[in-house]
């Protein structure tokens, strides 16, 4: 089950590494942090509503497990018209989001009216964004891992063709690469609906429209939510620290910043593929209460993770600084990524750890806990850790980073032990 949700995760970073290589190649740092800024806002914008994603993979995992077909189909709708609705209201608010991410960012005069331009084109692809979302989420819950891939491939293919078009076509610049990124979202979501249509044929029974009209038949969704709002927002928050004092260290570490965020993004995406897979089958055993595949699971996709995370650490040991050249012919932030490569190559044996630990609290919904042991993590140890350590600049942070990570793995594992010590997911035999 891995392989598909791992390569469409990896297609997930291909967005912003395909917008990153059009502007890098402008000759100007300019666009490049201007893309960067504009990324990371709606990285963290459209990803504060991940859990529309998080939490219709686990409650749709338990649904297929318990053989509750109309449920299968209730959450389904009920996540897309969720998104859709998110979706329209940041577009309604959209003045005032987009100035107060500005003004967080704060970036130098010159990059400011790109990034500008940038986020007042982006932000119309909300509703398409979050509805994706929730029809990828769907699709890991019932084990259809190709759904998503299909999505994903038919966003980057549109985003690289528009890219290419707006920016070498138009003579547009990073104003282009938004509106590229805006129809290709659009394209893709299209695509996982006639997916998701096709799909539904093969469960029983119908929705009826009071189910989706009443706010009371989305309390199952929301109790889940929002425990995995408040840890999206906290992770969010951390990358978006990350993106400012970059930029305030200046434009050039700024765009090398982003450069090794697109590896970290790789990273992520990429072993995040076998935890969608224990996401949903961890969430089936649970829903039927089976209690030896369900560890049976964590383990082979742990052995098998682990082996594609030390693959990952030979690639970007041997190739980082060919990856960095293809995605930026400005030599300042060439030099200053490379100073900064080494972090990146070590960070996939720190991060596989809580990824998995992520992909089995979703899947048996124990979202509680994965909120309190983020806010232990970010307030607890990144964010002191970066205040001792901020006298060594951008090491700091990727300092600060490693850690986060390291801690979010040994909480989250001694709250998996706690709960099959204590029984909670299963009854001790």
């Amino acid at each position: 089950m891995a392989w598909p949700p791992m390569v469409s995760n990896i297609t997930t970073p291909l967005l912003g590494l395909v917008d990153t290589a059009v502007v890098g190649h402008l000759g100007t740092a300019t666009h490049l942090a201007a893309v960067a800024i504009g990324a990371s806002i709606f990285s963290f914008l459209f990803w504060a509503f991940g859990f529309l994603r998080m939490g219709s993979t686990g409650l749709t995992a338990q649904a297929l497990g318990q053989g509750d077909d109309r449920r299968v189909r209730e959450l389904l709708l009920q996540s897309i018209l969720m998104g859709v609705f998110i979706g329209l209201m940041l577009i309604l608010f959209r003045g005032p989001i987009i100035e107060l991410a500005i003004s967080l960012m704060a970036p130098s005069a010159e990059v400011e009216p790109w990034a500008r331009l940038y986020c007042e084109a982006r932000i119309f692809s909300a509703p398409a964004v979050l509805a994706g979302y929730a029809l990828m989420g769907w699709f890991f819950g019932v084990q259809y891992s190709k759904g998503p891939l299909w999505m994903l491939l038919v966003i980057n293919l549109a985003n690289m063709i528009l890219d290419y078009l707006a920016v070498y076509g138009l003579g547009m610049a990073s104003d282009g690469v938004a509106w590229a990124t805006v129809f290709a979202h659009y394209i893709g979501v299209t695509v996982a609906g006639v997916l998701a249509w096709h799909k539904l044929k093969g469960f029983s029974g119908h929705v009826p429209l009071s189910v989706l009209a009443k706010w009371r038949e989305y309390m199952a969704l929301v109790r889940v939510n929002r425990y995995l709002f408040v840890r999206t927002i906290l992770l969010l928050l951390v990358m978006l620290f990350f993106t400012a004092q970059g930029a305030r260290q200046g434009d050039s570490i700024l765009a090398a910043n982003a450069v090794l965020l697109t590896f970290l993004m790789i990273i992520s995406n990429a072993l995040d593929g076998f935890a969608f897979s224990v996401e949903a089958l961890c969430g089936e055993y649970y829903g039927r209460k089976d209690k030896a595949n369900f560890k049976k699971v964590i383990q082979l996709s742990t052995y098998w993770a682990l082996f594609a995370a030390v693959v990952l650490m030979l690639i970007f040991w041997l190739f980082g600084n060919h990856i960095i050249a293809l995605l930026t012919s400005v030599q300042t932030v060439r030099d200053d990524a490379a100073l900064y490569l080494p972090w990146l190559i070590f960070f996939p044996l720190l991060g596989i750890w809580s990824f998995m630990l992520d992909g089995i609290f979703i899947g048996t919904t124990s979202v509680k806990q994965m909120q309190n042991t983020m806010i232990f993590c970010v307030v607890g140890v990144f964010f002191p850790v970066w205040f001792i350590t901020q006298d060594l600049g951008n090491h700091g942070l990727w300092f600060s980073q490693a850690m986060l990570f390291i801690a979010r793995a040994i909480t989250l594992y001694w709250c998996y032990l706690q709960n099959m010590k204590k029984g909670v997911w299963f009854a001790n035999s």
